[in-house]
């Protein structure tokens, strides 16, 4: 056994030498694509040149105008936590192409299509956003962009705020007159948390810090905590419902923090720890939960057209927003996952290719 945990540690571990890029033979247009090579510090992601799809058969052709960049980018890139290596590939990833979320214009469909046509403006998940264009199926992750978001707002939504929305609705269990705390308010989830947790009639504290107070608080939040001035956790308030983006509270803290019959869900952890990061955390409340009254709750969200739609009505009804924090160019992808990764965005950070 001991032997088998070693081997597999080992392949985890193990990280393939960065190969220099090789131009690829185009036969026909090409774009402007990141890649990532090899697992290291987001330095490692390039742009190269590759040849620019065709939509086939039930498939559409999407310019991208702005991607979104998450921890979730952050952690494919690093390679950490190494039990991830397991899905991206051992020693360097399978597939090259990065980026999620992303906001553009149906540029032509293939035969068959009816759900979309050339010239809308559309926002979504796919595999690859990071680049001039996106090919995907007419049944994808991908929904009519509202009219009042810029590409670059609505290139921001998939993961994050389907992340706070199924976190409050689906696990948070929310309902209308609850006190509900988020904590982590000012971040890429958090952000959307907030709006969300508004409209659903909630009571709502934003935990952020000093210079993030004033966004909370235009986000809707009915109390803002600047948590270098006050702990939450050793407050008298209870609470009926806490999301932690963060995870700088013990778990003992944050149900301290609620009523006994309280939810708390969780989706913060540690970056350190090479090997298992966030998953730690999710464990931990995954087993402290079998002996308590309280609900612990973990979760990996799962970005989908109907949770996409839902959110894309919330913006149309004026009720939710995005918070821009930076915008870099497609060839400063790295750098705005060097900011993902300090930790210290407020808001979304977006890569735009306008």
């Amino acid at each position: 056994f001991v032997t088998a945990v070693s081997a597999l540690a080992i392949a985890l571990s193990y990280e393939s030498p960065c190969p220099a890029a090789m131009p690829e033979a185009i036969d026909g247009d090409s774009m402007r694509a990141v890649m990532q090579r090899c697992y290291g510090a987001p330095s490692v992601l390039a742009v190269e040149r590759i040849a620019k799809p065709v939509p086939a058969s039930g498939e559409i052709l999407i310019k991208v105008h702005a991607a979104g960049v998450n921890p979730f980018e952050w952690h494919m890139t690093t390679g950490k936590p190494c039990l991830l290596r397991l899905f991206k590939g051992l020693g360097a990833p399978d597939h090259p192409r990065t980026g999620s979320d992303f906001a553009g214009i149906v540029e032509s469909v293939g035969a068959g299509v009816t759900r979309f046509k050339a010239g809308d403006e559309v926002f979504g998940g796919k595999g690859g956003a990071l680049a001039e264009y996106v090919v995907a199926r007419e049944d994808a992750d991908i929904v009519l962009k509202p009219a009042g978001m810029t590409f670059e707002q609505a290139a921001a939504i998939p993961i994050a705020a389907v992340t706070a929305l199924q976190a409050l609705r689906d696990h948070g269990r929310i309902v209308a007159g609850q006190k509900v705390l988020i904590n982590g308010a000012s971040g890429g989830v958090g952000t959307y948390a907030v709006q969300i947790a508004k409209s659903y009639g909630a009571e709502v504290t934003g935990v952020c810090s000093t210079r993030n107070v004033e966004l909370v608080r235009s986000l809707g939040a009915d109390h803002v905590i600047d948590y270098t001035q006050e702990d939450f956790t050793e407050g008298t308030e209870r609470y009926d419902l806490i999301f932690d983006t963060a995870g700088n509270h013990g778990l003992l803290k944050l149900r301290g923090a609620l009523k006994p019959k309280g939810v708390l869900v969780g989706i913060g952890g540690s970056k350190r720890d090479p090997w298992i990061g966030p998953l730690w955390g999710m464990a931990k409340r995954k087993i402290v939960a079998a002996f308590i009254d309280q609900t612990l709750a973990s979760f990996i969200a799962n970005v989908t057209t109907a949770e996409l739609e839902f959110l894309a009505n919330l913006a149309r009804e004026g009720k939710l927003r995005t918070a821009i924090d930076r915008r870099y160019s497609l060839e400063e992808t790295g750098a705005a996952l060097e900011y993902i990764g300090s930790r210290r965005a407020r808001g979304k950070v977006v890569v735009t290719l306008d």
